[in-house]
């Protein structure tokens, strides 16, 4: 019974002597996982600066590059002449003209066209996929505008070409259908993609509390979609509005296909010349002044950019502020 006794005292003893080190490495483990998460998060935290200084310094680079190339040429021809001036012939070797007034009103009505025909059916299209439709039918159509949003520029610029162009041709009996119409038409299903996917998420965001209480008021589902859902979401819609502005006025490929290219004051019907199809259709040949001036229709572009960035931001302001 003695030795009993012993062999359970040593064994109690080895036991509170195996839980007192236990108790003691403990919180050098904390403190080893500590500083292991304290060194991730701080190489995690570089990461992410490293990522933004390398995206403010893309931004930079291309717009130093921009009024570097592009200053020569507004120097040379004239702010006021190039902006204004209604020719386009650089080519001409006995008089060139570098007027670009042309192209700027026909980018923006393209652009203004596409966004008046693509808001309000991609809008229409994302109050349905998140109010409306079932759970089958939103999954079909969202593969459907998830394919829309993968097809390359060009195959929307050939089926214009051979569809829409003739088309526009057989029906206005014109001689040719190339025209601003059918480069609104394209940049109006190409930015679909955009606005649907943007608007559909910002109205999902929307607190499902917000709809209980209107329909609990008396408003029907309608009225609780467009007088609810829609202005707690305006911000994010407007967001759709303005990647599909971007997607719009930047579009050169398509466009290129089927608006004919020429450097006309806009008309409907008429062929016409964008900003982009300029650069796009005459860098691979143009030199000296004329490579400039296309460089400076490129810094043309990114001002309306910003331009189009900084509404959107002064409009989001405005919109917190009024909250």
């Amino acid at each position: 019974m003695t030795e009993f006794a012993n062999m359970k005292g040593e064994k109690g003893a080895v036991k509170a002597s195996k839980e007192k080190n236990a108790a003691a490495a403990a919180p050098e483990r904390i403190d080893s996982r500590r500083g292991v998460k304290d060194v991730m998060e701080t190489v995690m935290r570089a990461v992410f600066v490293v990522c933004g200084l390398v995206a403010v310094g893309f931004v930079l680079v291309i717009s130093a590059y921009l009024i570097i190339s592009g200053i020569p040429a507004i120097r040379e021809v004239g702010l006021w002449d190039f902006l204004s001036g209604t020719t386009w012939e650089p080519a001409n070797k006995t008089e060139p003209s570098f007027g670009i007034l042309p192209m700027i009103l026909t980018s923006i009505y393209g652009t203004a066209g596409a966004i008046v025909i693509g808001v309000p059916i991609g809008f229409l299209m994302a109050v349905f996929l998140s109010k409306v439709a079932n759970r089958k039918a939103a999954a079909v159509i969202r593969e459907v505008v998830d394919l829309l949003a993968g097809i390359p520029s060009v195959v929307y610029g050939l089926v214009g070409m051979m569809v829409l162009v003739p088309g526009i041709r057989e029906l206005f009996g014109l001689p040719a259908g190339d025209s601003l119409l059918a480069a609104i038409i394209v940049l109006a299903i190409m930015i679909l993609p955009s606005i649907i996917s943007v608007s559909e998420t910002a109205l999902n965001a929307v607190p499902r509390e917000y709809e209980e209480a209107s329909l609990a008021l008396g408003a029907t589902e309608l009225e609780t979609y467009f007088r609810v859902s829609a202005p707690a979401a305006k911000s994010g819609i407007a967001a759709a509005v303005v990647l599909g502005v971007g997607r719009a006025i930047g579009e050169a490929m398509a466009i290129l296909m089927v608006a004919g290219n020429v450097a006309n004051m806009p008309s409907l019907l008429s062929s016409v010349k964008f900003l982009t199809t300029a650069i796009a259709g005459e860098m691979g040949y143009a030199g000296d002044l004329h490579r400039q001036a296309l460089f400076s229709i490129g810094l043309v572009l990114f001002l309306f950019i910003m331009l189009i960035n900084a509404a959107l931001n002064m409009f989001l302001k405005h919109d917190k502020e009024g909250n």
